[in-house]
């Protein structure tokens, strides 16, 4: 029988039915489209095991698009601290909130409409319209490609657009449509759990008699994976600044990379060069660090398109430049106190110990202020 038109999918979602991942967004039956939409943006890029607490703890604090809709950014940034690549809760909000206004509080059920919502790409449109609406719509993620690039002993680079839209179809021909839905989820299990990256566990596929590149000796050759550049590395100093119980913080502009976060003071730069460069980008708004000592910790917090290579210093703030008494003058500092009103520049702000938990920090310094507490905790 030709591989290319045996229907294998009986196989796959009797599997499914037997071994499907026990997981928190899968409780109900019918999907709650917004629950499907919640725990897809929470999975991109991020392990599922990661996923399931912060997925709970949302859904305690946002239950419906209602709820979301209403929230200050602020609280939705917070409920998402710890998964990284933020944009995808400030979009998720941004989207709930036009779904209230656009579409009286109900996702759209097709995909032209579904897909104008911000931060919905194809992939998680098509598995709110399969998982929640029944629509036989396709949902290819990396595993997805990964099991289609093996049964069909797909050699070609699965990144590149000729591939994927390839395997798209092949997936359109191979979906269920009476479970659309389930087809997509059994697919995306099986990928995490047996058809996995590097060496596939063959003997405990439901797949393995019609999966071709088993078939040719290529199961752990497949997929190819071919990306176009490098990411670029950048070193980054940081000073953690000391004053009394206060630490100086700066929130992050409200467009771009960790968007509207807040950050202990840094800049890009290394070793001494690094340090008087960020010394001096604190002079300029009053404030003198001195006693430096480090790098008490060095962290590598990878992005999507760059990686961080950052060393952290200790600092205390001493006494500032002399300056005209105006709002924007700065503050005043002794090594061991400052008054927490102080006016510093815009986006700029001394912040007690005991107050740091209560702001958004961005990833990274998120890790430094978490050891700062384990520290003191000891």
């Amino acid at each position: 029988m030709n591989r290319f038109t045996e229907n294998w999918t009986p196989l796959l979602l009797q599997w499914y039915d037997k071994h499907k991942r026990d997981l928190p967004w899968r409780t109900e039956s019918p999907r709650d489209p917004y629950k499907v939409w919640v725990s897809e943006i929470m999975l991109q890029q991020t392990r599922v095991e990661a996923v399931k607490a912060y997925y709970i703890n949302w859904m305690e604090h946002f239950p419906d698009i209602p709820s979301l809709a209403a929230a200050e950014e602020d609280e939705v940034v917070r409920q998402w601290q710890g998964l990284g690549y933020y944009s995808r809760a400030r979009n998720l909000h941004t989207a709930v909130r036009e779904v209230m206004e656009t579409y009286g509080g109900k996702i759209p059920e097709t995909r032209e409409e579904i897909r104008k919502l911000k931060g919905i790409g194809d992939y998680t449109a098509g598995a709110i319209l399969s998982m929640a609406y029944g629509k036989r719509e396709t949902a290819v993620d990396g595993n997805v490609l990964r099991v289609f690039a093996r049964i069909y002993n797909i050699g070609e680079n699965i990144l590149s657009a000729k591939v994927k839209k390839e395997i798209t179809e092949l997936v359109k021909a191979r979906q269920d449509a009476a479970r659309p839905g389930d087809f997509n989820e059994a697919l995306m299990d099986l990928g995490a759990t047996v058809c996995i990256p590097g060496q596939p566990r063959c003997d405990v596929c439901p797949l393995a008699d019609v999966c071709l590149a088993k078939k040719a000796g290529k199961e752990t050759e497949i997929p190819l994976r071919v990306t176009k550049k490098e990411v670029p590395v950048e070193p980054v100093t940081v000073f953690v600044v000391r004053a009394g119980e206060f630490y100086l913080l700066h929130r992050r502009p409200s467009k771009g990379l960790l968007a509207g976060m807040w950050e202990f003071p840094n800049c890009v730069g290394e070793g001494e060069q690094g340090k008087e460069a960020l010394t001096a980008d604190l002079s300029a708004i009053g404030v003198r660090a001195e006693e430096v000592s480090g790098p008490v910790k060095q962290i590598r917090h990878v992005f999507s398109h760059k990686i961080w290579n950052m060393n952290i210093y200790e600092a205390e703030a001493a006494g500032t430049h002399e300056k005209e008494s105006s709002p924007e003058a700065g503050c005043a500092l002794t090594k061991s106190a400052v008054e927490p009103e102080a006016v510093l520049p815009s986006g700029w702000r001394w912040v007690s110990a005991t107050e740091l938990t209560d702001y958004n920090m961005a990833g990274p310094h998120n890790r430094i202020l978490r050891d700062m507490n384990e520290l003191t905790t000891k």
